[in-house]
């Protein structure tokens, strides 16, 4: 079998081998630094652009961070998962055996009760910040007590959702794509956002022990292969937790749910570049997306097989000609797509990280604030999964008359 799974309440690892947190250390593995910030409330539509980046948030004691509330008529739910591919040596660091990965799942549920999902563990919240935004002085308390607005043992809505995966950028945890998450969840989505091991600024399993990304991020030189390893192995995770989800035998006691014939996945940096190398791998991932990364390499023609696709970046980085490997990549998708730019934003625009950002006064003058540029990327990639995984229109997406005033539509 290829399976060992915990559920929250999480149950303690078969395999404890694993020595204490890998040392920390600052580290380049991402494009740009992290962030975060306070949430507005949520807004009704895509209407006018909220004002450029707030001032920093007081005394590091007095910042309170909130995710922004998810604009579905449902209420969220999530439960978390750890799974173990005993099938597959872990391709960073094989003496600790099978490759092991923490899953977040989310799902539309018919009340809010329970508790609030935690954001982070403190452990992941102090790498995060030692890795991402050394010096701030916001601590990792505050930054793991984020508020969610998912709650844990909510109970399920009735009904089979389609699955969307969600994959992180190369050194970022699973919580950075909390927001997105959250928001697909509560417009009808189950989803699957996958923090993957030794990949991430730190995974905390059942045990106890939080993984870093050292044996990537503080190497002197890329692994065998460079960042299209690593995306080669995402593609191999991916499989793996639709397997885990979809299969006879489900590691999730709710994946009566999930509606197998109807899955995405959407991914920030490494994490898009791993949604088109997964669909190339996977022909059960129906559409996708991918959230200002690079690819490695370009997608090849044919690949994605018609299927679907978005990119979606920003506007300094991914106009065309910025970015060869989309230039490459968007003559060869053969299906439906579109190319999308945001204005005033930067990498972590597109994570809920930005939010951190912004309390730490990081934001770069004239900056889109994190409350304008996460609610367009939840719009834009929530109309995307809605048109082709549900079948509804989305005029939002037939632009440039009517669009956002920051979002520029490209056909090269």
């Amino acid at each position: 079998m290829r399976q060992h799974h915990a559920q929250e309440p999480a149950r303690r690892a078969r395999r404890p081998r694993l020595t204490a947190a890998v040392p920390l250390a600052v580290a380049a593995c991402v494009m740009t630094a992290c962030v975060v910030t306070a949430a507005a409330p949520a807004a009704p539509a895509l209407a006018a652009p909220v004002p450029a980046a707030a001032p920093a948030a007081g005394p590091a004691s007095a910042v309170r961070l909130e995710l922004p509330r998810p604009t579905g008529p449902y209420a969220v739910g999530r439960d978390t998962l750890h799974l173990v591919d005993e099938d597959r040596k872990d391709p960073w660091v094989p003496q600790d055996g099978p490759r092991q990965l923490m899953v977040s799942m989310y799902y539309p549920a018919r009340s809010d009760a329970g508790p609030s999902a935690p954001y982070m563990s403190v452990a992941e919240a102090e790498s995060l910040l030692r890795r991402k935004a050394p010096g701030v002085s916001i601590p990792p308390e505050t930054v793991s007590a984020t508020r969610t607005h998912a709650h844990t043992g909510a109970a399920p809505k009735h009904g089979r959702f389609p699955l969307v995966v969600l994959s992180p950028g190369l050194g970022l945890p699973r919580a950075s794509l909390t927001f997105l998450a959250e928001e697909l969840a509560s417009r009808g989505y189950v989803v699957a956002l996958v923090d993957h091991a030794y990949e991430s600024s730190g995974t905390t399993f059942p045990d106890g022990r939080t993984l870093t990304c050292a044996p990537l991020c503080d190497q002197p030189k890329p692994p065998e292969g460079g960042q299209a390893a690593i995306t080669k192995s995402r593609t191999l995770d991916v499989s793996f937790v639709i397997d885990e989800l979809t299969g006879r035998r489900s590691a999730w006691k709710m994946a009566a749910m999930i509606a197998p014939g109807r899955i995405g996945m959407a991914g920030h940096s490494l994490g898009g570049d791993a949604g088109a190398a997964t669909m190339a791998a996977d022909k059960r991932v129906r559409a996708g997306v991918n959230l200002d990364g690079t690819f490695h390499p370009a997608v090849p023609a044919g690949a994605l097989g018609g299927r679907p696709f978005l990119l979606m970046g920003s506007h300094d980085d991914h106009v065309p000609g910025k970015d060869d490997t989309w230039d490459a990549s968007w003559s060869h998708m053969d299906g439906w797509k579109r190319w999308l730019t945001v204005a005033h934003t930067d990498h972590t625009a597109f994570t809920d990280l930005a939010l951190l950002q912004q309390a730490a006064g990081m934001s770069a003058p004239g900056a889109l604030s994190p409350q304008r540029s996460l609610q367009i990327t939840r719009a834009y990639v929530g109309a995307f999964f809605d048109l082709h995984l549900k079948r509804r229109k989305q005029p939002l997406l037939d632009g440039p008359a009517g669009a956002d005033p920051e979002v520029a539509f490209h056909t090269p």
